[in-house]
């Protein structure tokens, strides 16, 4: 310790010594790219996202991005990956192969809904991340299982997959409108049953008529009737 008071007085005050050379930077991942480019959509939505705005959030600039990831669809195909290896899968079951599937989607769905539009990043493409594909194999296996056939089980991936996205997509739509100033666009039960029972009786009988059943159940109600339809579907054609 130094013996000059002026000198122990300006010691205790000097920063430690481990904060005078800065703290070495983290290295630049796949898995950081990955958690940057979820926080800018959960944040500000998928339309937010480009390879420039994920770097700025990582704190560096869009080339550093080119060395681990390819372009914005590679970066897609990370974010859909990343959900997917949420999901859990059951072991195929003959006897319930129908709530397993529909189980596994609304799984899917939820990861989804998370991050507002984050389904598009799955529509138009051919997944191949591995957990991607982990999911794919999984819901095949328990169409199989279910006594699909393996044409039929193989297309009806596409369908089903593709009806979650659009769901996921709808739901992220709405919720972007209710945010807006003028969120009149998006209407309660209330006021659409009210407004379709207004409407005259010699133009729209049966809207007038339906009124309630048109205007009933939830989002997910519908999800799962939906899904229901489409199983049907397959499963008379396996």
């Amino acid at each position: 310790m130094p013996s000059d008071p002026r000198q122990r007085r300006a010691a205790r005050h000097a920063p430690p010594a481990g904060d005078a050379a800065p703290s070495p930077k983290r290295p630049l991942t796949v898995d950081r790219i990955t958690d940057a480019a979820l926080q800018v959509v959960a944040t500000e939505g998928y339309d937010a996202l480009t390879i420039r705005r994920v770097a700025a959030v990582l704190g560096t600039g869009p080339s550093s991005l080119y060395a681990h990831i390819v372009n914005k669809d590679d970066l897609d195909d990370l974010l859909v990956g990343r959900l997917c290896a949420a999901v859990a899968l059951p072991e195929p079951d003959p006897a319930t192969w129908r709530t397993q599937i529909v189980d596994a989607y609304a799984q899917i769905r939820d990861q989804y809904l998370k991050y507002p539009g984050v389904s598009r990043a799955a529509l138009g493409t051919v997944p191949t991340n591995l957990d991607a594909l982990r999911v794919r194999e999984g819901l095949f296996a328990i169409l199989l299982a279910g006594g699909v056939e393996p044409q039929a089980a193989a297309w009806a991936l596409d369908a089903l997959s593709l009806y979650v996205s659009a769901y996921a997509l709808e739901q992220s739509l709405v919720q972007q409108r209710r945010k807006h100033p003028d969120d009149e666009w998006v209407l309660g039960r209330e006021e659409l049953l009210s407004r379709f029972t207004a409407l005259p009786a010699d133009s729209f009988p049966q809207t007038r008529r339906y009124a309630a059943e048109l205007t009933s159940g939830s989002g997910h109600d519908r999800f799962e009737f939906t899904l229901g339809l489409l199983i049907d579907s397959i499963e008379r054609r396996g």
